[in-house]
């Protein structure tokens, strides 16, 4: 059964780690599926022809190292290496993929339910001179969901990788069209960009925004909207017609920041880099704020 914060404003399910999604991706400690506010949905699924297939991503998962997992690339076939939050995966193969699902050895869990709060440690073992001890908090708010992360090295190498989450929001399960408005504090310039697919050019760029000219029927996807520059970033989605939205407020410098979509869902992306020697510790925020505009 998942862990249910709620108020008057909010609804959010966390799924316990040992539960439901059990892939080599999104971190086990970060699942939470459904979010509700004022009584209207504003998560979805990956694929939304495949809602109950428990591998696919939804809801706010995250991931540790996207590009290439803790230990990979030293550790030979055949042998184990980290995917913080989840636990030891077996190497088959010279070149990492995140798409790709690997044996696991789960790390161990613990879980904390408290009130407005839940807690979920994640302790792993130690391989190759890595292991680390992950605690993240859930704290419901009157509109909005603070989620605090807290990291520490406690293996003898450098922890070097980044965290971000894949926001699968969809708000009352509204295909993407052009009454959603993604909002940045920050110009776009295309030409920075690093990767850019939009080959039905149904996405359209703006200042400071990302508008739909109509619902997009192949993915799109955009990388490094701020080029290489790391600055204070927030994003802010917001359903024009329905006047409601929500906004995600963090406290670090993003060092990169990603936007992928489809015609069902829309994904803004805020990357934190992690360098982590051993014995320290590093902490930070990243709070969901909701919100109806009159």
């Amino acid at each position: 059964m998942p862990y249910i914060l709620k108020n008057n404003n909010l609804e959010v399910y966390i799924d316990d780690p040992s539960e439901n999604y059990q892939s080599s991706r999104f971190d086990w400690t970060g699942k939470v599926t459904h979010v509700k506010y004022n009584g209207i949905p504003f998560t979805t699924s990956e694929k939304i022809n495949e809602v109950q297939n428990e591998q696919l991503g939804k809801g706010f998962y995250n991931e540790f190292g996207i590009k290439t997992a803790l230990g990979f690339k030293e550790t030979k076939i055949g042998n184990w290496f980290h995917k913080i939050g989840i636990g030891l995966l077996k190497k088959e193969s010279k070149k990492y993929k995140f798409s790709k699902h690997f044996e696991i050895q789960p790390a161990k869990f613990r879980t904390i339910k408290e009130g407005s709060k839940v807690v979920i440690i994640c302790t792993s073992e130690t391989v190759n001179g890595y292991s680390y001890i992950l605690q993240k908090e859930f704290t419901l708010k009157e509109d909005s969901l603070e989620i605090s992360y807290r990291l520490e090295n406690t293996g003898s190498k450098i922890i070097e990788t980044d965290e971000y989450v894949h926001n699968f929001i969809s708000i009352n399960h509204t295909p993407i069209q052009s009454d959603y408005c993604l909002n940045f504090p920050f110009t776009l310039h295309p030409e920075v960009f690093g990767k850019i697919v939009n080959k039905e050019a149904k996405v359209d760029i703006k200042k400071n925004q990302i508008c739909f000219i109509n619902n997009p029927k192949e993915q799109f996807f955009f990388s490094r909207l701020a080029g290489k520059k790391c600055l204070s970033a927030t994003w802010e989605i917001i359903d024009q017609a329905q006047k409601i939205g929500v906004r995600e407020v963090v406290s670090f410098d993003a060092y990169k920041i990603n936007v992928w979509g489809w015609s069902h869902v829309v994904s803004p992306e805020l990357y934190h880099q992690i360098i982590l020697h051993p014995s320290e510790k590093t902490h930070w925020t990243r709070s969901y704020q909701f919100f109806q505009n009159s």
